[in-house]
């Protein structure tokens, strides 16, 4: 038997800022229009997605959100590569849907807010700007 989904306006998300290094955790509800920056996890491979399983159980989202780097006039690299690898990833082992949003300066808006966890702000600027794109 599986779980009705929730209503669109009370939908929940966990927002990721993929890092090589660290990757900034924030969550959100659609009907607040609000996202909370959550934690940095400085984990890598499985160990990242282990940390991410708990972080699902525990907030139990109705879907993910990551940023995808681009250059400035858009065009893609390499990090927006690996970003999308990630998304996938997350995809397959967690069976929820994955939405992507365009990531470019979130880490320098976060970082002039003078924030201590700069990767956890920047996932929830770019959940924050999903819920705008998405409203």
């Amino acid at each position: 038997m599986s779980a009705t989904p929730a209503p669109q306006q009370q939908q929940t998300f966990l927002a990721f800022d993929f890092g090589t290094k660290r990757t900034g955790v924030a969550t959100g509800s659609r009907f607040t229009q609000t996202a909370e920056p959550l934690k940095s996890l400085a984990l890598e491979g499985e160990a990242r997605m282990l940390a991410i399983d708990k972080l699902i159980k525990e907030w139990q989202p109705d879907a993910l959100v990551i940023g995808v780097p681009r250059h400035p006039d858009g065009a893609e690299h390499e990090m927006t590569l690996r970003a999308r690898k990630f998304g996938r990833q997350l995809k397959s082992r967690f069976r929820l849907a994955v939405h992507e949003v365009d990531e470019r300066y979130t880490s320098v808006e976060a970082e002039s807010y003078g924030v201590r966890d700069v990767d956890a702000a920047a996932a929830a600027l770019i959940l924050e700007q999903f819920f705008r794109e998405t409203s």
